[in-house]
């Protein structure tokens, strides 16, 4: 009853969830063209995601399992025969990769051909981030049970709640279902004392499920959907939000008939909602005199795509932050890697595997 007449007053009032008003680029966030003017180095099909086992990257490019080794060459370690859909190095040289969402498979490794499609009795359906967890586990995160991973979209216009935490042993062979009812569930890492972070892309925020603090707010109010996470050489992770919140998508959010009609009527590329790439075409639905006056883009313009990278230390504090603008192409960054004194991008918006040296990001930002 209370829950109710919260709800209640907040859609009244324009507060809490309710609210529209989204976080601004300041202090930490403060926006820059690091990820625009970043170093490109492979033009590439439809990137998903990032890996590494400390000597070379792995990336998953459709169906293909791509290495890039030291010095940067470039080979097709494996085409499978479903697309891709998140991939992490274990500890033993295995490659664990998630097929079309809805399958967990082993390859190389003490745990070769050992596969997960269930947990807890339901099949997988979103399986997107992957992350490796002591004790031979894996953890993985899987975004929605009515949505598969490349209709995120579908998912954010219908308020998706049904994303998972899931733990694979893969020793044992089982697997287990860790948290559920996430609000779109991408990107997970493995803390300390058991404890796992995972990031709730709807609810704009990263939270701690299972450790001394379960259910703790890890970094909230974020002014982008976060996704993908990864260790920071040092300590600290590097969190990527792959589409950024405006005020105009939070209204849309709130307002279910126009929602339902546009779901039904219009095409899902012309929608109001985030992309992750924009300026393609006229039909978009903001564009000209909306975000540019005498071809000097405003300063309020809602960007519909965006490129963001967010530093965060131990406790998930935010210390700086890398970005591709509005006006940049370097857009949808759904992946970061930290190999070797760079920091590798994976730009689905571009179709582009960038780097960056994080020393070089560093001596930017604090100049």
């Amino acid at each position: 009853m209370i829950d109710a007449l919260r709800q209640w007053s907040d859609r009244l009032l324009g507060r809490g969830d309710a609210a529209i008003t989204v976080p601004v680029f300041d202090g930490a966030l403060k926006s820059n063209h690091l990820i625009e003017d970043a170093e490109v180095v492979a033009e590439l099909d439809a990137p998903e995601d990032l890996a590494s086992d400390g000597n070379s990257l792995w990336v998953a490019d459709s169906a293909r399992l791509l290495r890039f080794d030291a010095a940067g060459q470039r080979s097709e370690a494996q085409t499978f025969e479903r697309s891709v859909s998140a991939i992490a190095c274990l500890p033993d040289g295995g490659i664990a990769v998630a097929l079309g969402g809805n399958e967990v498979r082993i390859v190389g490794g003490a745990h070769d051909g050992r596969g997960f499609d269930t947990a807890n009795g339901r099949r997988l359906h979103a399986v997107n981030a992957l992350a490796c967890a002591p004790g031979d586990r894996l953890l993985a995160s899987d975004g929605s049970k009515h949505e598969p991973p490349e209709r995120w979209k579908h998912d954010l216009m219908q308020l998706g709640r049904s994303g998972r935490l899931l733990e694979f042993d893969l020793a044992g062979g089982t697997a287990r279902e860790r948290a559920s009812g996430l609000a779109y569930a991408f990107g997970v890492c493995a803390g300390g004392d058991d404890a796992a972070w995972v990031c709730e892309s709807w609810r704009h925020r990263v939270l701690q499920i299972g450790g001394t603090r379960d259910g703790h707010v890890v970094v909230d109010a974020l002014p982008g959907y976060p996704s993908r996470i990864s260790p920071a050489a040092g300590g600290g992770w590097w969190l990527t939000c792959f589409i950024l919140r405006t005020q105009l998508v939070e209204f849309v959010l709130r307002e279910p008939a126009f929602r339902k009609r546009m779901l039904e009527e219009v095409d899902p590329r012309y929608w109001v909602a985030p992309a992750l790439s924009s300026g393609n075409t006229y039909l978009e639905p903001m564009q000209g005199a909306h975000l540019k006056t005498m071809g000097v883009v405003k300063p309020w313009a809602p960007p519909r795509s965006y490129g963001l990278v967010i530093r965060l230390d131990e406790d998930g504090m935010i210390r700086y932050s890398l970005h591709s603008r509005f006006d940049g192409k370097h857009h949808g960054i759904v992946a970061a890697v930290e190999l070797g004194g760079w920091l590798y991008l994976l730009s689905k918006g571009r179709s582009r595997l960038l780097r960056l040296s994080v020393a070089g990001a560093q001596a930017s930002l604090a100049s």
